[in-house]
């Protein structure tokens, strides 16, 4: 628990938006408190791979990047349209190039660019992408920190020993903000630590949060209080089934890829109890995922070979789409009537291992023994085994090795966009396109999984809850998962999460010291 009862700022929650906001707070000299209620701070972000999608900024100059903010804009927007405001998107992607010099050169958070180009074939799409990446850390560097930064999926949710010597990607992320924070002198830091409530005071200006320890059961409650202002990012719901079931018709909320003990949706239960207007709540960070025997999906994407089918046993979309649009593509076949049961069918060229990017690699022995994973000597059994019309599947196969031997995908356009060539590492569209050939084929069950979802209290341009009349709940902001995306339905570019809540979090914490007068 917290040591002191009264801070300058509040921040709920510890992925990389809720750090940013309070690296932000603390460089102005302010004091600032992260509460994470689970044992490690990071949340999701701790599992992403760290890309941090801002346009413009000086870290894509020094690498030779042509990029400007008003191309990002131009790509960005005509993607999301109006679905959110142009004053909301504008302040996104003209914050951008300040926000990395911030944390490059008033956090001390060294930064490097990864090229992965846009998702999208759309004006201002940048091949190279605009995405920022914290340089790896060692494990020595982090200290003794390091034992509080949540772990990445296979040890996190499989148990499996994975190596920590060095950090990168998302754990980098956390890694270096949460060493921000140590180094300001201004940040407490609280784990184990539940917000259970927001408090107001007799005009309705959120002044703090009602705290508990997360165990304990006697449910003993304290308030932190905040001089200037409450900022809350502390994810979605995608781990809270009730809701997901409420808003997306999802049949569980098993198949996301946080952890359980995250995205449990009580920041948008606070929000709403003071008024908040919601928005986006149907829509999350979609992707494909591998059901595996505890119950957990894990995240796949990067499709080498092989084709995804339907319980028809037909293709539905392009296998090699950005994940969260190939999410989008099972989705529609759900609400069409299909069942949420999805197949990755391919050969065994390369013996019992999966031809894609999943971390971590399912065990093909136990996901037989589960029935997720399905093994046969034709296509017609393979395709009884999975409980699938065996002419479909037949033919589904027999029409796509006609594609691959004349090198084009009539249906569905597979490998003629950089995003699919990219994984595969390919520089015709024919190279995306195996035919499906063996002694022996296998199919492995998929599930539509996410990154989140996306749905949350409607804000600002500066990060600040409003209400459905327009106005603002005095003293509340939200970023990351907690808001509204700024993006819409849309996922327009690897790092647009991370990126846009960091930005949000950073304009909300200016805000406060411009504009808040303490209580």
């Amino acid at each position: 628990m917290l040591r002191d009862n009264e801070f300058d700022i509040v921040v709920v929650g510890s992925g990389v938006a809720a750090l940013c906001g309070a690296v932000a707070a603390a460089s102005r000299g302010r004091s600032v408190c992260v509460i994470e209620k689970t044992a490690y701070f990071g949340g999701t972000s701790a599992y992403s791979g760290g890309s941090v999608w801002l346009p413009g900024n000086h870290v894509l100059e020094r690498d030779g990047v042509d990029d400007s903010v008003a191309k990002g804009y131009t790509y960005f927007h005509s993607l999301v349209g109006s679905r959110t405001s142009e004053e909301r998107q504008r302040a996104y992607l003209e914050t951008g190039p300040a926000l990395v010099d911030f944390l490059e050169n008033t956090a001390g958070i060294p930064l490097e660019h990864r090229p992965f180009p846009d998702y999208f074939d759309a004006p201002g799409r940048s091949a190279n992408g605009r995405t920022v990446f914290a340089r790896a850390i060692t494990a020595e560097e982090v200290g003794p920190r390091l034992n509080e930064i949540r772990p990445m999926v296979p040890a996190d949710q499989f148990g499996i020993d994975v190596d920590r010597s060095v950090l990168d990607g998302g754990q980098a992320w956390v890694a270096r903000l949460v060493m921000a924070l140590d180094r300001s002198g201004n940040a407490e830091l609280a784990l184990n630590t539940t917000v259970e409530e927001l408090v107001q005071d007799e005009a309705g200006r959120v002044v703090g949060v009602g705290v508990r320890a997360t165990d304990d059961e006697t449910g003993t409650r304290r308030v932190v209080h905040a001089r200037l202002g409450v900022l809350v990012a502390a994810g979605g719901f995608e781990r809270a089934a009730g809701l997901r079931q409420v808003w997306q018709q999802m049949p569980t909320a098993d198949w996301s890829s946080s952890h359980p003990d995250t995205g449990s949706g009580d920041a948008l239960r606070m929000l709403d109890s003071v008024g908040a207007e919601l928005d986006l709540l149907d829509q999350s960070w979609w992707c494909p995922a591998t059901l595996f025997p505890n119950g957990h999906a894990a995240f796949t994407l990067g499709l080498r070979a092989g084709v995804v089918v339907d319980d028809s046993g037909r293709r539905f979309a392009n296998e090699m789409l950005p994940y969260d649009r190939m999410g989008h593509a099972m989705r529609a076949r759900m609400a069409a009537g299909h069942s949420p049961q999805f197949w990755f069918v391919f050969d065994d060229r390369a013996g019992d291992q999966l031809p894609a990017i999943c971390v971590p690699a399912p065990d093909a022995g136990e996901m037989r023994e589960a029935g997720l994973w399905h093994t046969a000597p034709t296509i017609a059994e393979l395709a009884a085994a999975i409980d699938v019309d065996a002419e479909a599947l037949t033919n589904t196969v027999a029409r796509f090795n006609a594609f691959a031997e004349a090198g084009h995908d009539q249906d569905f356009r597979r490998g003629e966009d950089p995003f699919g060539r990219f994984f595969v590492g390919a520089t015709s569209a024919a190279q995306c396109l195996q035919p499906i050939e063996g002694t022996r084929f296998h199919a492995v069950r998929l599930v539509l999984g996410d990154l989140g979802t996306k749905g949350g209290a409607v804000v600002t341009p500066d990060g600040a809850v409003k209400r459905a009349d327009g106005s603002t709940v005095s003293g509340l902001y939200a970023a990351g998962n907690s808001a509204a995306s700024v993006a819409g339905a849309v996922y327009p570019g690897p790092g647009v999460p991370l990126g846009s809540g960091m930005v949000s979090a950073y304009r909300a914490v200016g805000d406060m010291v411009r504009h808040l007068t303490p209580a």
